[in-house]
């Protein structure tokens, strides 16, 4: 395990580390520099099934609600790391705060580097550091993102926000709730996030989007709210008295 630095031009770089397993997460953290503990955002969602026009319908809640709450509370940024949906808005938003993509290894593409596997997607190049792990499937990062925020965020606080997403953002919500984590649901932003807005509203008919909608660690804010939302994410970042 080395930490080693993603070249992707253009005077932008990240460090990298490759993990096998979850014991190697201390140190592999440490050594990208992330050793000290900070609140963590992890952002999970809308991928490459996400629009032109759904990324633009979220740029102002981004600029004006997400990005402020995560300078407010000083936190560390953690997502999926390619470049693509949330992960790429997360990317080109990002203004000096740490920004770690956990990616399955034999999902991404590093620049200039081979790919693993058919259907593997570029690293989104504005993240900060990238940590590399095993698998071959999305979704096979999940478990890790979990773990990363955890161990960067103890004992601060950690919040999952859920903007958008398919059937791996259910599971990437539950995985938050069953670790006793707050999620943030943008709604208005589309797919599950409304899903899980109308099953809290009463809506029936999706089983995952109900089951999360009734666990109290669920907190829905709608994206034309940007003050909203703001003080949502602050107020959930912030360490109880």
């Amino acid at each position: 395990m080395k930490v080693f630095t993603i070249d992707f031009g253009a005077g932008r770089a990240a460090l990298a580390v490759r993990v096998g397993q979850p014991g190697e997460l201390p140190a592999a953290l440490h050594d990208l520099g992330l050793g000290t503990p900070r609140p963590v955002v992890t952002v999970v969602g809308g991928a490459g099934g996400m629009t032109a026009a759904d990324l633009d319908g979220l740029r102002a809640v981004m600029a004006e609600g997400v990005i402020p709450a995560i300078h407010d509370s000083g936190a560390t940024v953690v997502d999926g790391g390619t470049d693509a949906g949330v992960m790429r808005l997360m990317g080109r938003a990002r203004n000096g705060f740490p920004l770690v993509g956990v990616a399955a290894a034999a999902t991404v593409t590093l620049p200039g580097g081979a790919t693993a596997a058919a259907g593997a997607a570029p690293l989104e190049p504005h993240h900060s550091h990238f940590v590399l792990t095993p698998g071959r499937e999305w979704g096979a990062e999940a478990p890790w993102i979990v773990d990363v925020a955890a161990r960067v965020a103890d004992p601060h606080p950690a919040v999952t926000v859920l903007v958008n997403g398919g059937r791996i953002a259910y599971d990437d919500a539950a995985r938050a709730l069953r670790a006793g984590r707050a999620v943030l649901v943008l709604a208005g932003s589309g797919r599950a996030a409304d899903r899980i807005a109308g099953a809290r509203e009463g809506e029936c008919g999706n089983d995952p989007a109900t089951r999360i909608a009734g666990s109290p660690l669920v907190h829905i804010v709608q994206i034309s709210d940007t003050a909203a939302v703001r003080a949502r994410l602050r107020t959930l970042l912030t360490p109880p008295s």
